[in-house]
């Protein structure tokens, strides 16, 4: 395995393990522990989840006071939050000082840990406040209830106002990348994490599986490209896709998602492909959305 340096004392597995999906899995403890003790083996010692994903945090925290804390690396989120209303369910974003330290205290709750490595604010919120945000962050580590700080799904303009106030300290921005997805080389975060040498947290590596399954043509055109590309090298095009990831100088951490140790395995193997730098730029135009110019 490689790890990623995020912070002074602090290094990533190069492939991270979320759990968004956890409460779909039905795995009786026993089964969870097994699932990460097989993570540890394999030297992913990085967890990631939010208070956002359902049950996550709560069956994670059934578990992992059972393992050795020293042994990983906890990521979760906050910022998104819901109201009920007579009409359903409304989503809407909180960023406030006093919600994030409540949030953050009530995940710890959750995942019975004392402490949480990196805590993201999950999504942009246009009421983003960042010198507030900042202070929750600062006021989180002073207390020990977090090592560090980071976002998910910011823009390059939020992002550089709220490390302002951060002190430059802001440790990564999880964002989507896949082979279809390309949101965040267009608005130029790539560009300044890449010069900052902040690496990011990729999440939908594989598009949420439409990589393999969709008939919309941007998918047709990546999957066929992918496979031949695949092909020759004797991989899997899922381990490809890994590998073209990591392969840029940003040095993403992507997030692998299954269930099954195997799909695990998938990604562990894309470290050891040898992507020739030209082949990089084929899978970059695959789709048809990019060109070079």
């Amino acid at each position: 395995m490689e790890y990623i340096s995020i912070a002074p004392g602090m290094d990533f597995s190069r492939i991270i393990q979320g759990f968004w999906r956890l409460g779909q899995w039905n795995l009786s403890n026993k089964e969870l522990r097994g699932f990460l003790e097989g993570c540890l083996e394999r030297g992913v010692n990085t967890f990631d989840t939010a208070e956002i994903y359902g049950e996550s945090e709560s069956l994670l925290g059934k578990v992992l006071p059972e393992l050795k804390r020293s042994d990983y690396k906890l990521v979760t989120k906050t910022g998104i939050s819901i109201k009920k209303t007579p009409e359903g369910a409304f989503g809407y974003y909180d960023t406030r000082y006093r919600h994030m330290i409540e949030a953050c205290k009530a995940s710890i709750q959750r995942l019975k840990c004392e402490y949480i490595d990196l805590y993201l604010i999950h999504r942009e919120d246009p009421l983003l406040d960042p010198e507030e945000a900042a202070d929750a962050f600062k006021e989180l580590k002073r207390q020990g209830l977090i090592r560090e700080a980071g976002v998910s799904n910011f823009d390059p303009f939020k992002f550089q106002a709220l490390n302002e106030y951060m002190d430059g300290e802001l440790r990564t921005n999880q964002i989507e990348w896949n082979p279809c997805c390309f949101e965040h080389f267009e608005s130029g975060m790539m560009d300044l994490l890449t010069a900052k040498k902040i690496h990011p947290m990729i999440w939908s590596p594989l598009s949420g599986g439409r990589l393999f399954t969709s008939n919309d043509e941007v998918y047709v055109k990546a999957r066929e490209k992918f496979s031949e590309i695949a092909k020759e090298k004797g991989v899997l095009v899922e381990t490809l896709v890994y590998a073209w990831i990591m392969y840029h100088p940003v040095g993403a951490m992507p997030l692998a998602g299954s269930s099954r140790l195997a799909r695990l395995d998938n990604a562990i193997a894309a470290l050891k492909v040898e992507l020739e730098h030209a082949e990089w730029y084929e899978l970059y135009v695959a789709s048809g959305q990019k060109t070079l110019r």
